[in-house]
């Protein structure tokens, strides 16, 4: 099933045919328009110091913040989004991204989305990223 989101320049596809539905994104999502791409951002405030040290749901509200500032920069929003890449330190922070996530993304506009668990991020305390692929109209 294909859905257009209410931005028209968008359209998803949760479960293309033959392949399992997804739970929480999009297998498939394209659309026109001007393509942005906002690099992986963690749980650093304005002035580069730590939020919730330890919290994972703490840690990704302020990703979701950060990444919410980075699309408005661009003259997007997370309607616009199309991708969105996890990196966690541990796939037991999953839920506390996805809760953050679901605080701003309606469940039917949900992006295409990849989780992958790292080893380590840049500072030893961060317990996540997450980067974004927006396409905005033209």
């Amino acid at each position: 099933m294909t859905t257009t989101s209410e931005h028209s320049h968008l359209s998803r596809v949760q479960a293309p045919e033959g392949v399992s539905p997804g739970t929480g994104y999009s297998h498939v999502v394209w659309g026109t328009g001007r393509f942005v791409a906002v690099s992986g951002q963690c749980a650093l405030d304005e002035k580069g110091e730590m939020v919730g040290e330890g919290d994972a749901a703490a840690q990704a509200r302020q990703v979701f913040e950060n990444l919410r500032r980075c699309l408005a920069a661009a003259g997007a929003g997370f309607d616009d989004v199309v991708k969105l890449t996890y990196f966690v330190t541990d796939v037991a922070h999953l839920p506390a991204v996805r809760a953050a996530r679901d605080a701003v993304i309606p469940a039917d506009r949900q992006p295409a989305s990849s989780a992958v668990q790292v080893s380590a991020l840049f500072r030893p305390e961060l317990l996540l990223e997450v980067e974004a692929f927006a396409v905005v109209p033209a």
